[in-house]
């Protein structure tokens, strides 16, 4: 088991972080690691446990999503004396964790949970290696065995730091409770600083039952650890130099754009370059769905304007995205014609997947700024390309392939109208989370995103159970913003404990169940890919079916307003008492067809010039310039 040693400055160089003016305060100052002015404590001797609590305090942490048990058990005691953090009881280690990532996702802050050792422990793999793969900046305490026991198979050990270690930032183990401040200062600065993600902080229960001598700031000891935040100003200089040179360039956005807090200066580069915009699944709302430069979404289930801006491209202006597989379809097929431009703060993710001509590493705050007044001389210099032939051929694709959907023909309810009618009614002031699968990719495609961190959902590693504890915690986080859950009847039963969390703690969260009875993107495959064998799909849920679990009793036994919708002529006015009800948690099961599919879509393994807007119907591409 690894002990509470900071990871190699390789490795720790490769990471990413929300804001380069807290890293560089925190680098002289680590009594700044919050971005405020965090109270200098001199001496005092106190337990470890007592440190845990005063050091998430000096840290600015108000919320905390966990579940107790003996390994973590004298930490729970000093919360009870503590007024600065709520502690929210969560039914499953699972539910903390994604509660804790919703909740980083929809503020910014860190998202912070706490679990037991062992089982408790492992709870916690999914939800961090969730974080992980989509850079939430997340901060998991759990309990450990005390540390004369580690290695003898003692009751609930688990070696959670070396489980843990491919799916974190860093992973701590303490067994020193002298190290305690130390050890949280050093894992909230990694989570929240250069690439944002999940550190996990081990502690053996002796080390929280010892004394210690408390002081903050502690001093950090990470060397090696400096993200680079400023672009090379000659890299810079360079793109600026291809971008108005460029005939058909496209603004490839990803998450570390959204992570990175950017969306007014996305805004101010897009409109000087004239430039179309395509964000991906994680940088949804970064930039404005309402805007003409918007193109949507990019990839397997994306836009048919945004593919094709992609593939036709000759020059991809990449901020803060990876190239991911759901992107780029066959690799070697993405934007054949294209010259890459790729800015992130993660040096390791640039030419990982398609090589950069122009790379620049730095943090997007100060990147984009500087690449926009970069641009801006340019332009003033020798002037521009004329974008008019590249803008004609996109809004013909626009006007000829918008998104949209038709009415299934066994007559039950249309899931994209549940979800684009949720979007009309409660507007792009509420928060969107959502599990994975169909209901997924119909939220991303059909709800209007307008504003950075208003929707929630599992890229990356693609975790069923996501939505429902990520739109409790994202309340928390936001408590006057409406948040909705988008669910799956699939995703719906994994998570769905925490109705109970949300009761209790008058978290009132609305629970839209697209119930098709299925495990609905697997059975969509299933029709396309496997002659319609439809293996271990059916979820007996919805319509002509056993209903197990009835969703309205479920929900009724939770203490939640609970609704049924099977018309889309009933769609409105049960969308509209759901967002009357704001006492409690509301769950509206929405019987739809298992029949409706996404569309558009790229098959897995070909190019994205073979995307569908239907079964065996592919757009046609010659549109003239």
């Amino acid at each position: 088991m690894s002990k509470d040693q900071p990871i190699s400055p390789a490795v720790m160089a490769q990471r990413r972080a929300p804001s380069a003016a807290v890293a560089q305060a925190a680098e002289t100052d680590p009594a700044r690691l919050t971005g405020a002015a965090a109270e200098v404590v001199g001496p005092e001797e106190m337990t470890g446990s007592q440190a845990i609590i005063r050091s998430l305090e000096q840290l600015g942490v108000t919320d905390v999503f966990g579940l107790p048990g003996g390994a973590i058990l004298p930490t729970y005691d000093p919360l009870l004396d503590t007024e600065k953090i709520n502690h929210i009881l969560v039914r499953h280690e699972q539910g903390a964790g994604h509660a804790a990532e919703g909740y980083a996702l929809a503020s910014g802050r860190v998202g912070v949970c706490i679990a037991t050792s062992g089982p408790g422990a492992t709870n916690l793999v999914t939800p961090l290696a969730d974080a992980n793969m989509d850079s939430i900046p997340m901060l998991a305490i759990t309990g450990q065995v005390a540390s004369s026991s580690i290695g003898s198979d003692a009751f609930q050990e688990a070696d959670i730091v070396g489980m843990t270690m491919p799916v974190t930032k860093h992973s701590y183990l303490v067994t020193n409770a002298q190290d305690i401040p130390r050890v949280l200062a050093e894992a909230y600065h990694l989570a929240s600083t250069g690439r944002p993600g999940p550190v996990l902080v081990d502690v053996a229960k002796d080390a929280q039952q010892a004394t210690m001598t408390f002081s903050w700031p502690p001093a950090m000891e990470l060397p090696g650890y400096r993200p680079v935040t400023r672009g090379h100003s000659k890299q810079i200089k360079e793109a600026a130099r291809m971008i108005a040179a460029a005939e058909r360039p496209v603004l490839y956005t990803g998450g570390g754009a959204m992570r990175a807090d950017v969306a007014d200066e996305l805004k101010e580069l897009a409109e000087l370059t004239g430039a179309p915009v395509v964000t991906t699944l994680t940088a949804r709302g970064i930039f404005p769905d309402s805007h003409p430069q918007n193109m949507g979404m990019p990839g397997m289930h994306g836009t048919v304007p945004a593919v094709f801006a992609m593939q036709q491209s000759d020059l991809l202006v990449t901020l803060g995205a990876r190239f991911d597989d759901r992107v780029t379809g066959q690799l070697d097929t993405f934007a054949p014609g294209a010259k890459v431009i790729h800015a992130d703060i993660d040096p390791a993710e640039i030419s990982k997947n398609r090589m950069a001509d122009v790379p620049i590493v730095g943090d997007l705050r100060h990147v984009i700024p500087d690449l926009t007044q970069a641009v801006r001389e340019v332009v003033e210099e020798s002037g521009t390309s004329d974008l008019e032939a590249w803008w004609s051929a996109l809004n013909t694709l626009k006007d000829t392939y918008p998104l949209g959907y038709t009415s299934t023909d066994d007559g039950h309810g249309s899931p994209q109208h549940v979800i684009e009618r949720i979007s009309a009614l409660t507007g792009p002031e509420a928060v969107y989370a959502a599990g994975v699968g169909q209901h997924q990719m119909w939220s991303a495609q059909f709800v209007d995103y307008e504003r950075p961190r208003q929707w929630l959902n599992s890229a990356g590693l693609g975790t069923m159970g996501f939505a429902v504890p990520a739109a409790m915690g994202a309340k928390v986080s936001q408590p006057d913003r409406v948040v909705w859950a988008i669910d799956g009847d699939g995703c719906f039963q994994m998570t769905n404990q925490e109705l109970a969390t949300c009761v209790i703690n008058d978290i009132p969260i609305k629970v839209a169940v697209i119930n098709n009875s299925s495990l609905g993107m697997v059975r969509q495959w299933q029709t396309l890919f496997y002659d319609g064998r439809y293996s271990n799909t059916e979820l007996n849920t919805g319509h002509n079916s056993r209903r197990v679990p009835d969703f309205v009793k479920l929900a009724e036994a939770y203490g939640c307003a609970a609704l049924r919708c099977e018309r889309d002529e009933d769609v409105d006015a049960t969308i509209k008492e759901a967002l009357e009800i704001n006492d409690r948690p509301v769950v509206i099961d929405f019987v739809v067809s298992a029949d409706a599919m996404v569309w558009p879509m790229v098959p897995a393994g070909v190019s994205n010039d073979q995307i569908q807007i239907a079964r065996n119907m592919t757009p046609e591409w010659n549109t003239e310039d």
